[in-house]
């Protein structure tokens, strides 16, 4: 059965992968591979968000890491974006985050980030996969004195807001601004309110008191009604929501409207051309990228390339094309300039800044970009069926969906979601009646499929 997934290892705690044993050998294969490239005792980063079973997690990795010679340094609750700079910053050989992202509390992950601050290769993963499968690993142990040690890096949290703050211009602030932030009980609960606070803006915060079992509990990125009224009573400029792990954001404008992924990557695309900073007039974005931004940007010089969903897919794109922008409509927003992953609360400052910058608000800087209707809906998947069948079921619903968008005038996604058992149905069209026909067609066409198959 395959362990990693588009984004590391994700599942419901205590159910396989997502179990002590299957953590406790993962990260005794990853300090056995580093153990085989390096001249020197591996050291290995970990940092987690704020589930109640990270507890568990950690210290599964801890014993394995340190069973196998590595040593570990244990930074605590912080969002995946700072492992990603940490690992660089501090000279070490990997980072761990433990972390289900934007899923419910009772699920949980690990991903894994190379000296590089990149996520691993698939290669690499692949070969610890083999290894945590392999049930004679480890046949060799290292004696006593070769084991490992664990130390808790204390100042983590600090050492990332001051990164943060350096990739503003210097003396820049944010005074005269109120932000409303909900970091949705996870990783960036104290790091992003109090980074904007460290900035001269008036915060004021949501959603800030985790207690390992709230996490992403209609807060945050996937829920920001509270993030909206919030916005509206406190006549806030924006409002900021994270998801768990804080590697995405959604923004609120004045007026209390969602502002997406699009929406951010295409204000950052035009600051950033503006003052020629977008390498080769390009950003990368996703297949769910709406057509109304892709036609903005191409009017405003800007070339848009898709890739397939996952901000490692986006990141891949950039790397071989040396570009500097992209982003997902989910909130992940990439800028090669500061950081290797998607970066919440960088993502934040920036747009704050441009807000005081050009003294505009939010609603002003997006009033111009079109966007056609679009919906998404999930598709929860039967655990009786098997993967042969689901990727027939896909083929089925997918032949259905290439003959509905001959009828439209735009697109239809289907594709199999790579965080969680479900299928997710993108309709994209002009017209919103003719929209949401579509999509209810689709998802009926989906559960007939799904009656048959059980059936057989």
């Amino acid at each position: 059965m395959r362990i990693f997934g588009t984004d590391g290892i994700r599942g419901t705690i205590n159910n396989y992968p997502m179990t002590p044993e299957v953590c406790l050998k993962a990260g005794m294969a990853l300090c056995f591979l580093l153990k085989k490239r390096l001249p020197h005792k591996p050291k290995i980063l970990i940092g987690k968000d704020t589930r109640i079973s990270g507890y568990v997690i950690e210290s599964a990795l801890t014993s394995g890491i340190t069973s196998m010679g590595g040593d570990v340094y244990l930074v605590g609750p912080i969002p995946t974006p700072a492992v990603a700079f940490l690992v660089k910053s501090m000279r070490v050989d990997a980072g761990i985050v433990i972390s289900a992202s934007h899923n419910p509390f009772s699920d949980n992950g690990i991903k894994i980030f190379s000296n590089n601050g990149f996520k691993l290769t698939e290669e690499l993963e692949n070969d610890i996969e083999k290894l945590i499968n392999d049930k004679n690993f480890p046949s060799v142990r290292p004696p006593a004195k070769e084991l490992g040690k664990a130390y808790r890096i204390e100042d983590a949290q600090g050492r990332y807001i001051e990164f943060i703050k350096s990739t503003l211009p210097k003396d820049s602030n944010l005074e005269g601004l109120k932000v409303a932030i909900d970091p949705a009980n996870g990783a960036a609960y104290k790091i992003t309110p109090t980074l904007f606070h460290e900035l001269g803006a008036e915060v004021i915060t949501i959603n800030d008191k985790p207690d390992g079992l709230n996490i992403n509990k209609e807060c945050g990125a996937l829920y920001p009604e509270s993030l909206i009224k919030i916005v509206r009573e406190t006549q806030a400029h924006f409002g900021v929501a994270h998801d768990g792990d804080a590697d995405r954001t959604i923004l609120v404008d004045e007026k209390g409207n969602i502002i997406d992924g699009d929406f951010i990557l295409t204000i950052l695309a035009e600051e950033f051309k503006k003052e020629r900073k977008l390498k080769k007039n390009t950003v990368v974005a996703t297949i769910m990228t709406n057509m109304g931004v892709e036609n903005y940007l191409k009017n405003a010089g800007i070339k848009l390339i898709r890739t397939k969903v996952g901000d490692k897919y986006v990141v891949e794109e950039m790397l071989k094309g040396s570009y500097n922008l992209g982003g997902e409509q989910s909130g992940h927003i990439i800028c090669m300039d500061y950081t290797n992953t998607g970066d919440g609360p960088i993502t934040a400052v920036q747009i704050a800044y441009i807000i005081k910058k050009n003294q505009l608000y939010l609603s002003e800087l997006i009033k111009d970009i079109p966007r056609y209707p679009q919906e998404i809906k999930s598709i929860k998947i039967p655990e009786t069926l098997s993967k042969d069948e689901v990727k027939n079921v896909i083929k089925k619903l997918s032949q259905k969906a290439s003959t509905l968008e001959k009828e439209i005038n735009g697109r239809i996604i289907i594709r199999l979601s790579g965080t969680e058992p479900k299928i997710r149905i993108m309709v994209e069209d002009e017209n919103p009646e003719r929209l949401k026909q579509v999509l209810a067609e689709l998802e009926a066409v989906t559960n007939i499929i799904w009656h048959s198959t059980e059936s057989q």
